[in-house]
């Protein structure tokens, strides 16, 4: 009687959770429309594609081949799902398949702030079991360094299996042989740090039949980087290649900024001792001017893969910044063929300013935005979230969507959180990342706010303490649409106009560059303005510092912070 009593409790307590209110917001026709000018300058021709192959935050790529399927996975930092992987059979095409860390028991981040959580993970198939691998440092939860497997990426991932070892960037290399080992960046011993970022490469023999590093085996197989006399900084995303017998380590040097860059080394032998190439850096964008057109800048991070037409690629990380100068946008997948024909492997004009287009692999065709595969250069997405599945591209922060959207005939009802956008714990907010400079994403909405703790409405996010706030509230008798911004932590009310919530309300927002503009369009009437231009700074890194790129949500909360 005991056991059915809690049964039912907890049934009723799941009921509860998701039971939705009555003036819950209804979300439809939303559209996200991309206008960059650099795309419509540089039209493709039929033998090209562009770069990035993804727009976004999509940083820190790994990449992995089995055959003809070749899967992509990136950093995710306290996005729930979590590491995004993406499919292709020719590396131009991809399709998302879904996340790898997709529930709550492998992904502990309810907690944390958006730059923590899921840093830098590797992907890697291994021919000798049959087996993937996806290997990661998680910020959050108490989990450190771990290591989730399948056999088939598009039916999920194991549980977390922990790794009991210091430092982030972790990899898995397996021989022919079966012989596995670990890769990653760490600190100095204690005592020997030389110099503000001085790092190593540590390697570890790993027991693949039970999954765990061999104790005693760690072994310093990089230190500094490739010169340390010159106190190279931040040599860290390590990755181990075998080919023509030798052993080759290419690792990311210089920080994730103005100086990325990344570097190779060679070996006879998985522990070394590693030789750099006198040809380091085999890939960067830090020697040119700062004033460049169309500029791509800190280049690195990247992982190596065999293409179908039996030439090497790299994926790896680079940034799109605005006419100021801001990361917006955040870090971004960009991939390029690589001439390996001599001893060392170069990324194929990595060393000269990145272009906006590239070649097509042979006897590739584009097919970009057709065919499922996901859109490139300027687009449109639509969603009407009428879809029993939500998109892949939707996101929450810090845990499941699940907790608090529904899907209906009519559109997407939001199950307002208790909590602000200011919180380091789960928001009720549905996230879409920016993918262009110049863009403009719509909603309607539908929604009669209770009270002053009431609000849903549009938002731009970089992180719980720089963004903007477009939504509806309550004050007194009458219905208010606002629009704040919160820097640092600080939020300033801009303007705030009445508005009829009994008719069908749109809100926008658009984007040149630095300049953003909220805009309301109150039962099918013109687009109004609302605050005038403002600066899209605050969703910059460049100013709210951390690693993620702007996001844009749809957001609702009974915990309203934002007083008239």
């Amino acid at each position: 009687m005991l056991l059915i009593s809690m049964l039912l409790f907890s049934y009723a307590s799941s009921q509860e959770k998701n039971k939705v209110p009555k003036n819950a917001p209804l979300f439809n026709q939303f559209t996200y429309r991309g206008d960059d000018r650099i795309y419509k300058e540089n039209p493709l021709q039929t033998d090209e594609f562009y770069n990035p192959i993804l727009q976004g935050c999509y940083p820190d790529p790994s990449i992995t081949r089995k055959g003809n399927d070749y899967y992509l996975v990136n950093s995710s930092f306290s996005m729930f799902p979590g590491v995004p992987i993406f499919h292709s059979n020719d590396l131009v095409n991809w399709k998302q398949i879904g996340h790898v860390l997709d529930r709550t028991s492998q992904l502990k981040v309810e907690n944390s702030g958006i730059s923590a959580g899921i840093y830098a993970p590797d992907i890697k198939y291994s021919a000798y079991n049959d087996t993937f691998y996806m290997i990661t440092t998680q910020i959050a939860g108490g989990i450190g360094n771990m290591v989730v497997k399948t056999k088939d990426p598009a039916k999920g991932w194991s549980d977390p299996i922990k790794l009991l070892f210091d430092g982030i960037d972790p990899s898995i290399f397996i021989d022919d042989d079966g012989k596995a080992f670990i890769l990653h960046n760490d600190a100095p011993a204690k005592g020997k740090e030389l110099y503000q970022g001085h790092r190593v490469i540590k390697m570890w023999d790993y027991d693949l039949q039970n999954d765990k590093i061999i104790p005693g085996t760690d072994k310093i197989i990089v230190d500094g980087g490739t010169d340390i006399s010159q106190k190279p900084i931040w040599i860290e995303g390590p990755h181990l290649y075998k080919k023509n017998g030798l052993y080759y380590l290419m690792c990311a040097e210089g920080g994730t900024g103005g100086w990325h860059s990344e570097v190779i080394f060679v070996s006879d032998s998985p522990k070394g001792p590693y030789v750099p190439a006198n040809n380091n850096p085999i890939l960067t964008q830090r020697y040119f001017p700062a004033n460049r057109t169309n500029k791509v800048d800190w280049a690195g991070h990247a992982d190596l893969v065999e293409g179908p037409d039996g030439k090497y690629y790299g994926v790896f990380l680079a940034i799109r910044p605005n006419e100021k100068g801001q990361v917006n946008i955040g870090r971004e997948t960009f991939i390029l063929p690589v001439d390996w024909t001599g001893k060392y492997p170069v990324f194929e004009n990595g060393l000269v300013p990145l272009k906006p287009k590239s070649k097509m692999p042979a006897g590739v065709k584009n097919q970009t935005g057709q065919n499922g595969f996901l859109p490139n250069g300027n687009f449109t997405f639509k969603d009407n979230f009428t879809s029993k599945n939500l998109d892949f591209r939707w996101i929450g922060i810090r845990g499941p969507r699940e907790n608090f959207i529904s899907t209906t005939k009519n559109g997407l009802t939001i199950n307002p959180f208790q909590k602000s956008l200011n919180a380091t714990t789960p928001t009720s907010t549905l996230f879409y990342r920016q993918q262009h400079s110049t863009f403009d994403a719509t909603v309607n909405i539908k929604y009669t706010p209770g009270s002053e703790k009431d609000m849903a409405g549009l938002v731009c996010y970089q992180k719980e303490t720089f963004h903007y706030v477009f939504g509806i509230t309550k004050k007194g008798n009458d219905f208010y649409l606002v629009l704040a911004r919160t820097e640092d932590g600080k939020t300033t009310n801009i303007a705030s106009e009445k508005v009829d919530v009994r008719k069908p309300i749109r809100l926008q927002v658009e984007a040149q560059g630095a300049e953003y503009k909220f805009n309301y369009a109150v039962d099918q009437n013109e687009f109004k303005n609302l605050g005038g231009t403002v600066s899209g700074d605050i969703l910059s890194t460049n100013v709210a510092g951390g690693f993620t790129g702007s996001l844009i949500g749809l957001y609702a909360t009974s915990a309203n912070d934002i007083q008239l």
